[in-house]
């Protein structure tokens, strides 16, 4: 079948990305799904910075490639071997599939599935398959799913069925910014009931990070950004309060604010200087878990010693440590309950068509989270 999809094929543009325009909405074909997995009707997709840094070139994967892959949708058909879903039922993508049989799958963590990091590496659905290509050449998938399109076809192992009552904008948060960044809080970090906690950067993931903090009963949360209009939000969220990073003694002033230090910190922005910031305001005994994504190129140092003086841990977090079918049910039913508002990160809604002007907004930080409605 013939779909509208988002293509990828260089990376690197200058921005603004509505000038240079490096995303290019073409029409693909899509062919049928193959044993084990799933033609879905895309109908809500956010941009993330996990798609904007295949853009720019921080996190090199293979061109030309069909971007997207916080999305929410429909099943239209199966393909053999698929037994547990049928047309009609509502699904959220997730962006690591898991095989179910190597040992960190069979260890209960899927997130590290190496078949599954294999041919997200590689621009393929996990079985090896791509399933999109134009009249010269194969499109890559981007981790699996490719959901900036009318249609995609993907692996089984990458849906979780949710149930009909949620609308598909506010379901496409929970593949990828809400399992990432509250996971990193109840699964990696494990945070105890009135624990200090801070959030370097605040994007769509650090967001998520905060609210799953203020539901999992940290006593204070500490919000870090370098944008005011975030630092606002953040407080709106239940951040109890808020430096901008900007400030050379922001570490200096936290420590001070928090008496040592807060017990967890959460780096969410994926840049080494936030990274240093959220190491520097961990307490003596704390820990640091960083969700980011920074260029393969990219150090961070620390001095060595505080790691046994000061008994501190660096965790690393990766799709929140999670285990999308248990998860991902359980923060929609908190979300229902009220206690886990991340509608409230949606800043923008725009068509498929004017996908590099909301790449720009993410870029600059002027959105939490930019919805595409297909």
């Amino acid at each position: 079948m013939k779909v509208k999809t988002a293509v990828l094929r260089t990376s690197g543009a200058a921005s603004p990305y509505a000038e240079s325009k490096p995303i290019k909405i073409e029409t693909l074909e899509l062919d049928s799904p193959e044993h084990g997995e799933v033609l879905i009707q895309i109908k809500a997709a956010s941009l993330c910075h996990s798609d904007l840094s295949v853009i720019n070139g921080s996190r090199p994967r293979p061109l030309p490639m069909a971007l997207g892959h916080e999305a929410s949708g429909v099943v239209v058909e199966v393909g053999e071997g698929v037994t547990d879903l049928e047309s009609g039922d509502h699904i959220v993508c997730v962006f690591v599939p898991s095989c179910g049989h190597c040992v960190p799958c069979k260890e209960g963590r899927p997130a590290l599935c190496e078949p599954g990091a294999e041919s997200n590496t590689a621009g393929t659905l996990i079985n090896g398959g791509i399933r999109l290509h134009d009249d010269e050449e194969n499109v890559n998938h981007h981790v699996g799913v490719s959901a900036f399109s009318e249609y995609a076809v993907v692996s089984r192992n990458s849906l979780v069925k949710v149930e009909k009552d949620i609308p598909f904008e506010k379901l496409a948060l929970f593949g990828c910014a809400v399992i990432t960044g509250v996971g990193a809080v109840v699964n990696t970090a494990n945070i105890k009931l009135g624990s200090t906690v801070a959030i370097v950067g605040l994007g769509g993931i650090g967001l998520s990070a905060l609210l799953g903090a203020d539901s999992a009963g940290a006593s204070r949360v500490v919000a870090v950004d370098i944008n005011e209009a975030k630092l606002k939000q953040a407080k709106e969220l239940g951040a109890t309060d808020t430096f901008n990073s900007k400030d050379p003694d922001v570490i200096k002033l936290i420590r001070e604010a928090t008496v040592g230090g807060v017990d967890y910190a959460f780096e969410t922005a994926g840049v080494v200087p936030a990274m240093e910031v959220a190491y520097g305001i961990t307490k003596r005994g704390g820990t640091t878990v960083t969700t980011g994504l920074p260029h393969p190129e990219h150090h961070f140092s620390f001095p060595y010693v505080s790691l046994t003086a000061e008994e501190k841990s660096i965790k690393g977090s990766y799709v929140g440590s999670c285990v999308p079918d248990r998860d991902i049910p359980n923060y929609i039913n908190l979300f229902k309950q009220g206690r886990l508002p991340v509608d409230k990160l949606m800043t923008d809604f725009i068509s498929i068509d004017e996908i590099n002007e909301g790449f720009d907004k993410l870029a600059k930080g002027d959105s939490s989270r930019v919805i595409v409605r297909m």
